[in-house]
């Protein structure tokens, strides 16, 4: 008997209801809002846990990006292994229980950094206060709590089958709703949790309160996904003895795929957390700022305001692209992907040459419909292959910690974050590629549903 990938349900009927779409993309919502509040902590966090770092300050920074996106490396295929044995809904609850994990680790981080300040270890000309490893861990624990999430929603959203849309317009619907979430997260760090003060100013107690209120809000959620129907997808998964014929590894426009979103999500996060570093560098050598060519921005004593306004205008760029692209249904994937790598890769290459840093926020609009396309491409024939296929592919947002992490290393030995956008410049050439040669899917690589 062949079965439509839809909704599993009392005799195998497919039901269009739009709540259980509506409940993974508000979850997805706050995967983005707390993933963009820990990049945007990385410059407050510098100024108070680093602010003895010495060479190493940009190193360590973007460590907590790193292990951020070590969560993904490790534990995306953890999540689909949990799909397939206890089903969507129950691993969500279990990645919201990470992430409640995660923020209590923050909060631990913060009572111990302002209780024993003086509690420190030192590499090389550093000095790391002990609150900073933990801070550390709790954004590993982050990182793990949200590739769990994103193996569920990614492949539920592709595969719901909600009247009159296709699987790439609902995955830019999902990352829409994401892309509030990230827009708003860096008001959030910059008026709730440091009330709008000077940055050299920032006192580690000040998250004490916010981070409580948000552990709170998210056992919530917890409570409320746990008593709602979330109905399982027919066909996505594998079902109680079913064994897979083959290696997923041998499906290569999957493999490719993988290789892609590697680079993307590097790049992505790499200018999401790094260019508020960047703006700073700039500002602090009498560099000015301008807004659309007609306001200088010179913000006395470092001010958060550039660090806000900077970062909601790059992740606005995704919410606007994402709204948009999720209409664009006659235009493919594959095209939607050449035509954004190959203009972003311009505007990095014009941000480098001028140091108009206005130019990499833009690519923002640009980078916002790539996960979609690069995601539909890669998983499209593979069926019950798909929530396996879908851990993996959530393993290679680790390329967010590897590029970040690298581009740090290369602003502290060139002694400035200019020239090290080339990384992106290349990371959207390796997409492009992907979208002209390697999302070409061999007629083998195909698998009927059964």
């Amino acid at each position: 008997m062949q079965i439509h990938p839809g909704i599993s349900s009392p005799g195998n009927k497919t039901n269009n209801a739009i709540l259980p779409f509506a409940i993974i993309t508000f979850i997805y919502f706050i995967v983005g809002f707390l993933t963009t509040v820990n990049e945007q902590l990385q410059a407050p966090l510098k100024f108070t846990f680093l602010s003895h770092a010495g060479s190493l300050k940009n190193t360590l920074t973007t460590l907590i990006s790193f292990f951020f996106f070590l969560g993904y490396l490790l534990n995306g295929t953890l999540g689909s292994r949990w799909v397939n044995a206890f089903g969507y809904k129950n691993t969500i609850l279990r990645g919201l229980l990470f992430m409640i994990s995660g923020l209590f680790m923050y909060l631990c981080s913060s009572w111990f950094g302002s209780h024993y300040p003086d509690l420190t270890f030192s590499i090389k000309d550093a000095v790391v206060p002990f609150g900073f490893i933990i801070f550390v861990i709790g954004s590993y624990l982050m990182g793990t709590a949200a590739s769990i999430i994103q193996v569920v929603v990614n492949p539920y959203a592709a595969s719901y089958p909600l009247r009159g849309t296709e699987p790439v317009q609902r995955l830019n619907i999902l990352t829409a709703i994401n892309s509030i979430g990230t827009t708003s997260a860096p008001f959030f760090v910059t008026v709730v949790m440091f009330s709008g003060i000077s940055i050299e100013k920032i006192e580690i107690r000040q998250l004490l309160f916010p981070l409580s209120m948000l552990m709170i809000c998210i056992v919530g959620v917890m409570i409320i996904t746990k008593r709602l129907h979330l109905p399982d997808l027919a066909d996505t998964r594998l079902v109680g003895e079913e064994k897979l014929e083959r290696s997923i590894w041998s499906f290569r426009h999957f493999v490719l795929g993988v290789l892609a979103v590697f680079f993307y999500v590097g790049t992505e996060v790499a200018i999401g957390a790094n260019i508020n570093l960047y703006a700073f560098e700039l500002m602090d050598s009498g560099h000015p700022i301008t807004f659309f060519g007609k306001t200088d921005i010179m913000v006395g004593g470092m001010d958060l305001g550039i660090h806000a306004l900077l970062s909601t205008l790059y992740w606005g760029g995704f919410l606007v692209g994402r709204a948009v692209s999720s209409f664009l249904s006659k235009i493919s994937a594959r095209t939607q992907l050449v035509t954004t790598t190959s203009m972003a890769a311009i505007l990095a290459l014009i941000s480098m040459m001028t140091q108009n840093l206005w130019f990499l926020v833009a690519i923002g609009l640009l980078h916002s419909s790539m996960w979609s396309c690069i995601y539909t491409l890669s998983i499209k024939g593979l069926n019950k292959y798909t929530s396996k296929a879908s851990g993996i592919f959530i393993s290679a947002v680790f390329g967010g910690a590897v590029f970040t992490l690298i581009q740090g290393g290369l602003a502290d030995v060139l002694g400035s974050w200019r020239w090290t956008w080339w990384l992106t410049v290349i990371c959207e050439l390796v997409m492009l590629a992907y979208a002209l040669f390697g999302s070409r899917i061999r007629e083998k690589d195909i698998i009927q549903s059964s």
